[in-house]
């Protein structure tokens, strides 16, 4: 079997869907783009080949909503046409949690890849610690105003882990700090690789996450992104995966 036979059966392989119901718990992608060149690059990071979900899959940075997200203090409130995206559809959510989403999507970014979207704080340096100890120790503060909604998608049910994943992105130049140490042989990301869209690294990517990306590089190719664009919302009713479009 050649190797894109691999990667097609690989795609269409069906996940167990036999677990009892659970229900989704608001998750954060950060995908990071790098537009200096004439081909976009997206930032993925290669899982490690024991962890349980992908392993040694390519994939973005993102997990769970902390209870840290809705407490840290911020460098800027997140913009008002951001928030509008993040509550629209259903289940509704309030605008703390809309500010939660985008915080953690910073959170996990810096956490999985050691880079930090932040800017120096008014005043005194904010005291922070646990999963945001190295924004407090470099001056910062998580700045969400860069971010840009691209799609939400919930796990269909009877999966192992179900997620209502909002999906960011945001421009490489948004980085202000970098962790050293956090990427290595034993680390849940094991690699860092920026990546041109279309190439065939992301050909590997979970199917989910390829729709997504689609919707990115297509929404790159009309210049600047805005946040008045239609947003897809991947979820299952009836058995059956839905779009909508909200917006």
């Amino acid at each position: 079997m050649s190797a894109t036979e691999q990667v097609e059966k690989r795609s269409v392989e069906k996940e167990p869907d036999h677990h009892p119901y659970r229900r989704p718990k608001d998750a954060a992608t950060l995908i990071l783009v790098d537009r200096s060149a004439k081909t976009p690059k997206v930032l993925v990071g290669k899982r490690h080949d024991k962890v349980v979900f992908q392993p040694g899959k390519f994939v973005f940075p993102g997990g769970s909503v902390d209870i840290s997200d809705n407490r840290v203090p911020a460098a800027a409130s997140i913009p008002k046409e951001l928030e509008a995206n993040l509550l629209k559809g259903r289940p509704k959510i309030a605008p703390g949690r809309a500010r939660a989403l985008a915080i953690a999507a910073i959170r996990e970014a810096c956490e999985e890849t050691g880079l930090c979207l932040g800017r120096k704080s008014d005043g005194a340096p904010a005291k922070l610690d646990g999963a945001w100890k190295p924004f407090g120790d470099a001056g910062l503060l998580p700045d969400p105003s860069g971010l840009f909604l691209i799609a939400r998608a919930i796990t269909p049910p009877g999966r192992v882990r179900r997620f209502d994943t909002r999906f960011f992105t945001a421009d490489a130049s948004s980085i202000t700090h970098k962790v050293d140490g956090v990427i290595h042989a034993d680390a849940e990301l094991v690699e860092l690789v920026w990546v041109e869209l279309g190439s065939k690294p992301l050909a590997d990517l979970h199917p989910m996450t390829r729709k997504v990306l689609a919707e990115l590089e297509s929404r790159l190719s009309n210049g600047p992104l805005q946040h008045d664009a239609p947003l897809p919302f991947y979820h299952f009713y009836g058995g059956k995966m839905q779009l909508d479009v909200l917006g």
